[in-house]
Formats: structure tokens, C-alpha cells, sequence
């Protein structure tokens, strides 16, 4: 049999395909000749092989027939062989397939072997693709590498037994001597790889964080000679001597420094060194700076030295690399909540920010711009932030309208402000807002009666000729219907009032009913209007009564209704009219989603909607029953505390506080629950939809137990809502409330 083309050759026959069809006819043709000579038992050529089948696996084909040959060359004597053996082993094989566990005693053979070549290429295997069996049955060796002498030896076995810690936790303890003497080490390479191996056990194990935090100041000299040792050629790169090792241990002494005073207090000096003493032209300085910001925030720091950190993120927003930016921005809007003050410093810079062209710089800088409002700069920030609204992009709109709303409605001057800026909001994207800023504003609007001649006139200026944003529209036409009457008789002392007829407002709200942009429910808003019209005007009732009967017959079946329903009031139930609809009174705050209990029937759940009456102050009285955590998980937590009621003492009343401790809202949330049949349950309406982000407030809600029996409670309890703009649904049991609470 001829002798197969060398792996040069079959690389550049490949390369010159100029279709995919060509190409995969070439590589099944030399799959063919490869399978042959597997079959014939070729030593000779099998490493060449074995070396173009991993070639064509890199491409994309299917190499696993190769899988035995590799076993075949890992057992062979020579190296070049073991090489490529090892090599493959580590592409084509993982802890899934069975043919793995043939290698165990090679490699055990190799770890033991006369040359430090083969035991590097042992280990580089074992850490690469060791199932659990294999690393218990190979710990002992890898422990032992561990302790030589040979530097080349101990930087690979210390990134072994990393692999070995993750696939088996409980051989930690195995390698606890000899990781404290790797830090001794002069060798970079074992230096780092030891500082790996240190930071996996204190992430996995808090006895191994408690033990190891008396390494602490062996760390901090170790990063101080780093930072002040003179050039060296072997570890320097862009001026700076080792930089990997140095992110190594900053992020080693961010997880010692965690919650732990005296570990802080240690290495405060070293972390203000690093950050005044690292060079930031260059990008490894800023990467090493970074990390330094991290521990900072991280640790129990002095005040002095966060806002030096911050002050650090503050000038990464003027690098002209947009990966800096971004992460300063990220770091920020982790850091606002504790140190408001000092990111505020930065704040025009951050604003700038929002001009980038980079989308995603942009979001970030929309986020935090939002948290930096407050009641001192709530003008300033929210004239940036619609402007930004007037410019951004399609996908922005949405988010920042509902950040402006809530901003607003938090930090408002004044009424006049707070409707002139919702206004804004819905005149630039009406279309984007959310389902609920109708109803807000409306409400506003009612609460704000001095200003009802101002809004509605505002309003009618709005939509004069356009009808495109159908919130404002919406929102136009409800005020028109209620305050028509003021529109007409110009009594607006906020502004230049407008002269404006009947007639002129009545073919306003018909040119909504007959517009093709207004939808279904834009027109049910201007019908109705129009409706209520017919007690505020004096001259056009008989053109209002005209109207509504000519949608008597619309194909809109919602229009429909409603327009027999107000012609029957017209004819039938006349007399009654003005009381109908006569003005609204001032609204109390409301929650757009409804309380729901989850009702047991056979096992399955659904949601039954509960009547839902506030609870009197006088109803509950304290009884010192200890709160509980009912759930924690993914940022979302949710406290219960207990009180009794004073007229039914088998009544428990709960509420429940759920606070979001991630960087963005939690939207459109939802509680249910549901209690064994023998309690009866009742959710009141929650406080909120959404739950703000940083643990900056919180969504309340009670629930009422009657448990008649005094039986052990038990609830299953489900959650609903929106995170990252992807719909979050989970389940859960609360089993451990206080015996208080229930009995």
C-alpha cells in the first residue's frame, strides 16, 4: 500500500476546493484511505493519520473512528506518537463516551514516566477531559507532581488538580499542603497557576476561604514586587511586568477580602498602589485597573479609596476604546447605589454617552443616567434624557419612556412639570410606551385639579392633525370628554388660553372615530368622549346624538355596544344622563395587575380573581411573630412577616416584601399562591408591577389565611414576571413558617 500524503499536503489540496461540494469529496476520499490503513493495523503511518483527522475534525467532519487509534498511540513508546495520541484524546473524547476509561492506566503510567515531557502531556489530558472516576483514581499522582521540584511539573499539575477539584469537591483536602508551598514558588508560571488553583478551593469551599485568608499578606508582597520590580524582558508586557499574574491575584484578594475586615484593612495600601502607580496608555494597564475597581467594590474599602476607584471608571469613559467604556459603564451602575455622590461627579460624562454611536454603550449609559436622577437634578437629567428620546433608536424608545414615567412620577417639582413631561414623552413615542402610561396620566390629570384647563388644552393642541401616537390620542380624548367644557369657555390661566367652538372640538373627536391610524380602542376613547360631551356642551347635543347612532351599526363590535348602550340612554334612561356622566372623581392609586388566588382542583392550578378591599388600620395588631425568606433565587427575594387579625384569630395575615437585587427592573410581576384545602386564602391587590432594580424599593402584598383547624401551614407559591426582556416564570414551596404564625 502506498504511503499516505503527509498532513502539509492534504491541508493544501483542501485549501484549494473552490466549492463545498469539492471539498467534502475530497475529505470523504481521504477519510476512505485513512479507514484502510486503520484496518490494515498500519503502525507506521498511523500518527500521520490520527494528525489529518484531527485536521478534517477542526473542519467540521466526523472524526470519531478515530477514537481507539488515539488510545493506540497514547500506549506507544515514542513521544511524537504520545503527542498526537494525546492530542486527539483531548479533541475526540470526552467523559460521555466509555472509551475514555481505557486511558486511565496510560495516563497513570505517564505521570510516573522518566521524562517531564510525556508527564506534561499526561496532565494537560487529565485536565483537560478527566471524567469524576478518572480523577480519584489519578489524585494521588497528581499530588505528587505537585510537591516536585521541577517548575515545568508543578504549573501544569496545579491546573490538573483545578480540574480535579471541579469534578470532585471532597478530594479539596488532598491538595491543601502542598498549594500553600506554591505560593513560595519564584517561577511565574507556577506563581499563577497556584493563585488559579487557590482562588477555585475559596470559591468552592467556605472552610478553605476561612483558612487561606492568613495568606493575605503574602499575597499583597507578592503583587508589591510585581508593581515594583524594574523591567524584565521574560514577564514584561507593554511596560508592565506580568500582568496576567497580577489580574490573578487581584481577583484572588477581591474573594479573600469579601466580607472579612481585617483581610480589607490588609490590603487597602496595595490596592491604592496598583491604582495611582499602573500605567494606562496602554490597554494591560486598564485591564489591570479594572480588576483593581472590582476588589475595591468588592471588599470592605476605606471611603477615600471607592472614589478613587470610581474616579478610575469616571476616566475610562473618555478612552476611545469602546470595551472600556462599556465595562465602566457596567461598573458604575453596579457601584450607584452605594456611592451615589461620587458617581454623580461623573454625570455629565456619562450623558455624553448617550450620543455614542455604539448601541450598546448607549443602553448602558440610558441605565445608569436613570439612577443618577434625583430630586436636585430631576430637570436637568430628564431634558438629556428626552432629547435622547427625540434621537435614539427604535429598540430604545420603549425601555427609556417607561424610565422617564417612573423617574417622573418619583421626582416630579411640580404637577405642571410632571403632565408637561409625560406630555413630551407621549408626543415623541406615543407608540412605545407601555400599556399602562394611559391610565397613569389619566389619573395624574384627575389628581391635578387645577391644572384640568391647562392639561386639556395642551392636549387639544397635541393631536390637532395627527393621530399617529395613540396613547396620546387615547389620553387626548378622555380629557377633551371630561373637561370639554373648559377647552370652550377659555378659562386657562397657565398659558394663552385658545378660542375653540363645539363644533371644532366635536370634529376633532370625529376625525379620530373615522381615522385610519386610530385603533379599535383609540376609537372607543373618542365615542365615548363624545358621549360625555353631551352634558358639558350646550349647542351640539343634537349633533353628539347623531353621531353615536350612526355607530350603532359599526362592524367594530366594542364600538358597536357601546354606542346602542348611549343611544339607550338618549331615549330611555334620559333623565339619567347628567348623573352618569358627570365628572370623575379624584382616583386613588391603583395596580394594573389584579390579585389572584391559585385554587386547588385535582391537583392542577388556576388562578380565581378575589375581591379586594384594603385592610383597615384597625383590623391588624402586632404580634412579634419572626419574618421569614420565602424565596431567593435569581436576585428576587421575598420576605413574609406575620401579624394576627384582631377580630378572627384564625386569620394570619402575610405580607409579602419582594425587593430585586439585580441591575434592572423587574417588570409586570405577579404573585400567586395556593394553601391546602383545608385554609381559605385571600390576596389583596400588590402595591406595584414592578419591582425596582439595586434593592432601591420594594413591591408589597397581604394575603389572608384563615386556617380554622390550626393546622401546620404549608403554600406553594408562583411567580410571573418580566427580567431582561425575557418572560421569568417559577414555582415554589414555603414549608417553613413559625409555629406562631399557625398555631
Amino acid at each position: 500500500m502506498p504511503a499516505p500524503i503527509r498532513l502539509r499536503e492534504l491541508i493544501r489540496t483542501i485549501r484549494t476546493a473552490r466549492t463545498q461540494a469539492e471539498e467534502r469529496e475530497m475529505i470523504q476520499k481521504e477519510c476512505a484511505a485513512i479507514r484502510s490503513s486503520f484496518r490494515e493495523e498500519d503502525n507506521t503511518y498511523r500518527c500521520r493519520n490520527v494528525a489529518k483527522l484531527l485536521y478534517m475534525h477542526m473542519l467540521g467532519y466526523p472524526a470519531h473512528f478515530g477514537q481507539l487509534e488515539c488510545l493506540k498511540l497514547i500506549a506507544s513508546q515514542k513521544f511524537t506518537d504520545k503527542r498526537i495520541g494525546y492530542l486527539g484524546a483531548m479533541l475526540l473524547l470526552d467523559e460521555r463516551q466509555d472509551v475514555h476509561l481505557l486511558m486511565t492506566n496510560c495516563i497513570k503510567n505517564d505521570l510516573n514516566h522518566s521524562t517531564q515531557y510525556v508527564q506534561g502531556l499526561a496532565l494537560c489530558t487529565l485536565g483537560c477531559m478527566g471524567s469524576s472516576e478518572m480523577c480519584r483514581d489519578l489524585a494521588g499522582e497528581v499530588e505528587k507532581l505537585l510537591k516536585t521540584s521541577n517548575s515545568y511539573l508543578r504549573k501544569k499539575a496545579a491546573l490538573c488538580a483545578v480540574h480535579v477539584i471541579r469534578k470532585v469537591p471532597e478530594l479539596m483536602e488532598m491538595f491543601l499542603p502542598a498549594t500553600k508551598n506554591l505560593l513560595n514558588e519564584k517561577n511565574h508560571g507556577v506563581l499563577h497557576t497556584s493563585v488559579v488553583l487557590l482562588t477555585e478551593m475559596c470559591e468552592r469551599s467556605p472552610d478553605m476561604l476561612a483558612h487561606f485568608r492568613k495568606l493575605v499578606p503574602q499575597l499583597v508582597r507578592i503583587l508589591k514586587n510585581l508593581i515594583m520590580s524594574g523591567y524584565s524582558p521574560e514577564h514584561d508586557v507593554s511596560g508592565i511586568s506580568d500582568p496576567f499574574l497580577q489580574v490573578r491575584i487581584l481577583r484572588l484578594l477581591r474573594i479573600l477580602g469579601r466580607n472579612d475586615d481585617d483581610s480589607s484593612e490588609a490590603m487597602n495600601d496595595i490596592l491604592a498602589q496598583v491604582a495611582t502607580n499602573t500605567e494606562t496608555s496602554k490597554n494591560v494597564g486598564n485591564a489591570i485597573l479594572y480588576e483593581t475597581v472590582l476588589t475595591i467594590m468588592d471588599i470592605k474599602s476605606e471611603s477615600g479609596l471607592r472614589v478613587l476607584a470610581i474616579n478610575i471608571l469616571g476616566r475610562f469613559l473618555l478612552n476611545n476604546d469602546k470595551n472600556i467604556r462599556y465595562v465602566a459603564l457596567t461598573s458604575l451602575l453596579k457601584t450607584v447605589q452605594t456611592d451615589h455622590n461620587a458617581v454623580q461627579r461623573h454625570r455629565s460624562t456619562i450623558v455624553d454617552c448617550l450620543k455614542d454611536l455604539d448601541v450598546s454603550i448607549k443602553r448602558r449609559a440610558m441605565e445608569l443616567s436613570f439612577a443618577l436622577v434625583n430630586g436636585n437634578n430631576v430637570r436637568g437629567m430628564m431634558k438629556e434624557l428626552l432629547y435622547f428620546l427625540d434621537s435614539c433608536e427604535p429598540e430604545f424608545k420603549a425601555d427609556c419612556a417607561s424610565g422617564i414615567f417612573l423617574a417622573a412620577e418619583k421626582y416630579a417639582p411640580s404637577k405642571r412639570w410632571h403632565i408637561d413631561t409625560i406630555m413630551r414623552v407621549l408626543t415623541t413615542a406615543g407608540s412605545y410606551v407601555r400599556d399602562d402610561a394611559v391610565p397613569n396620566l389619566i389619573q395624574l390629570i384627575t389628581n391635578s385639579v387645577e391644572m384640568h384647563a391647562y392639561t386639556v388644552q395642551r392636549l387639544y393642541k397635541a393631536i390637532l392633525g395627527d393621530y399617529s401616537q395613540q396613547p396620546l390620542v387615547q389620553v387626548a380624548s378622555w380629557c377633551i370628554g371630561e373637561y370639554g367644557d373648559l377647552l370652550v369657555s377659555g378659562q386657562c390661566e397657565e398659558e394663552e388660553p385658545i378660542q375653540v367652538t363645539e363644533d371644532e372640538v366635536l370634529d376633532i373627536l370625529e376625525s379620530v372615530l373615522i381615522s385610519n391610524m386610530s385603533a379599535s380602542v383609540t376609537r372607543g376613547y373618542a365615542l365615548t368622549a363624545i358621549m360625555k360631551l353631551s352634558t358639558r356642551f350646550t349647542c351640539t347635543v343634537n349633533r353628539i346624538k347623531k353621531v353615536v347612532s350612526i355607530y350603532g351599526s359599526s362592524i367594530d363590535v366594542e364600538l358597536q355596544q357601546r354606542a346602542v348602550e348611549y343611544n339607550a340612554l338618549f331615549k330611555k334612561y334620559d333623565h339619567m344622563r347628567p348623573a352618569l356622566l358627570e365628572r370623575m372623581p379624584v382616583m386613588e392609586k391603583a395596580t394594573t395587575n389584579g390579585p389572584t388566588e391559585i385554587v386547588q382542583t385535582n391537583g392542577e392550578t388556576e388562578p380565581a380573581v378575589l375581591e379586594t378591599k384594603p385592610p383597615s388600620a384597625a383590623f391588624l395588631f402586632s404580634t412579634g411573630i419572626p419574618s421569614i425568606t420565602a424565596y431567593n433565587k435569581n436576585g428576587l427575594k421575598i420576605d413574609f412577616t406575620f401579624e394576627r387579625s384582631n377580630t378572627n384569630p384564625s386569620v394570619t395575615v402575610i405580607t409579602i416584601q419582594a425587593s430585586n437585587s439585580t441591575e434592572l427592573d423587574m417588570t409586570d410581576f405577579v404573585f400567586q399562591a395556593a394553601v391546602p384545602k383545608t385554609f381559605q386564602l385571600q390576596l389583596l391587590s400588590p402595591s406595584s408591577s414592578v419591582i425596582p432594580a439595586f434593592n432601591s424599593g420594594t413591591i408589597t402584598q397581604v394575603i389572608k389565611v384563615l386556617n380554622p383547624q390550626k393546622q401546620q401551614l404549608r403554600m406553594r407559591i408562583k411567580l410571573t414576571y418580566n427580567h431582561k426582556g425575557s418572560a421569568m416564570q417559577d414555582l415554589a414551596e414555603v414549608n417553613n413558617f413559625p409555629p406562631q404564625s399557625w398555631q
